[in-house]
C-alpha cells in the first residue's frame, strides 16, 4: 500500500485553515498551481475530493473535514513531541474564536477569562456577521463562535449551540437624567432612548415592554454596535437600553447610572461549535465555567 505523503497533508491543512488558496500560497511562498497540484495528489491518494469551491471560496467536503481532524491531530502530536524532547514544556495550543461584531467586549473578556494569561495558549479572535462566522466555523477555520441567538437548526449543518450566559437589560444614562429608581414609564416618556437595531432580540423585547407601559419613547439613535451605544450614553444622547456589563467601567466611576432593570428583558449569549471527531480541547475549559454562572443577574 502506498504511504501517505505528509508534505501533501501539511499543505492541505494550511489551505483548510486559511480557507483561501491564494493567501496560503503567498504565506508558504509557493505558486497557486504548485499548491493545487499538491492537494490534488493528496485527493487522488485518499480517493476523495477534500474541497468544493463556492464562488471564490473553498469549503471542506465531509471527507475534507475528516482529513483535517486527522491532520490537526498528527501535526499537533508532532509539535508536542518536539517540545517534549527539547524539554521546553508542552507545546502551545491555539484556539480560534469568532464573535459577533456587535457583542459586548466586556462579555467576551468574561467568556475568555478561564484561559487568559495561560502561557500554553494562543487566543485568536475574529469578529464579523453571524453568516460569516458560521461559515468559517463550518469550514473549520474557527473553533467556537459567540452569538446572541442560536443559529437555525438544519440537518445539513451540524452546529451545536449552548446557552452560556444571560444578563439583565437596563436603562442606563448620565446622572443628570434623574435618580435611580425613578418610575420607568416617566423616564421613557420624558427622555430620548438609544436602542439596538430591529434585528436585535433586545429591541423586540423593548418594544413589547413599551407597549405594555403605554408609552411611545423618542428614539435618539438605533445602533448595531454596543461600543457605540456606550459612547452615545456617555455623551448624553439619551438613555441606553443595554446590559450593564457593557458600561461596567462607567457605572463604577459614576459617569453613568443604572436607572432601572427593564422587567422581563434579558440578553442571551450562545457558544456555537460544530460536530468534529477531534474537537479543540480548550473548548471545555471555556464552556464549563460559563454554563455554571449567569452574568449580571
Amino acid at each position: 500500500m502506498l504511504e501517505l505523503n505528509y508534505h501533501h497533508l501539511r499543505y492541505f491543512r494550511a489551505v483548510a485553515h486559511d480557507g483561501n488558496l491564494t493567501r496560503t500560497a503567498e504565506r508558504l511562498n509557493l505558486s497557486q498551481s504548485a499548491l493545487s497540484i499538491q492537494i490534488k495528489q493528496l485527493e487522488e491518494r485518499l480517493g476523495h475530493a477534500l474541497f468544493e469551491r463556492r464562488g471564490r471560496q473553498l469549503f471542506l467536503t465531509e471527507a475534507g473535514r475528516i482529513a483535517l481532524d486527522h491532520a490537526d491531530t498528527i501535526f499537533s502530536a508532532g509539535e508536542e513531541l518536539v517540545e517534549t524532547l527539547k524539554e521546553t514544556g508542552r507545546s502551545r495550543r491555539a484556539i480560534r474564536i469568532g464573535s459577533l461584531a456587535t457583542l459586548s467586549r466586556n462579555f467576551q473578556i468574561e467568556f475568555l477569562r478561564p484561559i487568559l494569561g495561560r502561557s500554553d495558549v494562543d487566543i485568536i479572535l475574529r469578529s464579523g456577521s453571524a453568516g460569516e462566522l458560521l461559515g468559517a466555523l463550518e469550514g473549520l477555520n474557527l473553533d467556537i463562535v459567540l452569538l446572541n441567538q442560536p443559529p437555525m437548526a438544519e440537518a445539513a449543518t451540524p452546529f451545536i449551540a449552548q446557552h452560556v450566559y444571560q444578563q439583565r437589560v437596563s436603562l442606563v444614562g448620565r446622572p443628570s437624567y434623574g435618580e435611580p429608581g425613578a418610575k420607568l414609564s416617566d423616564l421613557l416618556a420624558t427622555h430620548p432612548v438609544i436602542l439596538p437595531t430591529l434585528e436585535s432580540g433586545v429591541r423586540t423585547q423593548f418594544e413589547a415592554l413599551a407597549t405594555r407601559l403605554g408609552v411611545s419613547p423618542q428614539v435618539a439613535a438605533e445602533v448595531d454596535d454596543m461600543a457605540m451605544m456606550r459612547l452615545l450614553a456617555r455623551e448624553g444622547a439619551g438613555l441606553a437600553v443595554l446590559p450593564p456589563i457593557v458600561v461596567k467601567g462607567e457605572l463604577e466611576t459614576g459617569a453613568l447610572v443604572e436607572f432601572d432593570a427593564l422587567p422581563g428583558m434579558i440578553e442571551s449569549f450562545y457558544a456555537v461549535t460544530v460536530k468534529r471527531r477531534f474537537p479543540n480541547p480548550l473548548i471545555g475549559p471555556l464552556l464549563e465555567p460559563a454554563l455554571e454562572r449567569t452574568i449580571g443577574t
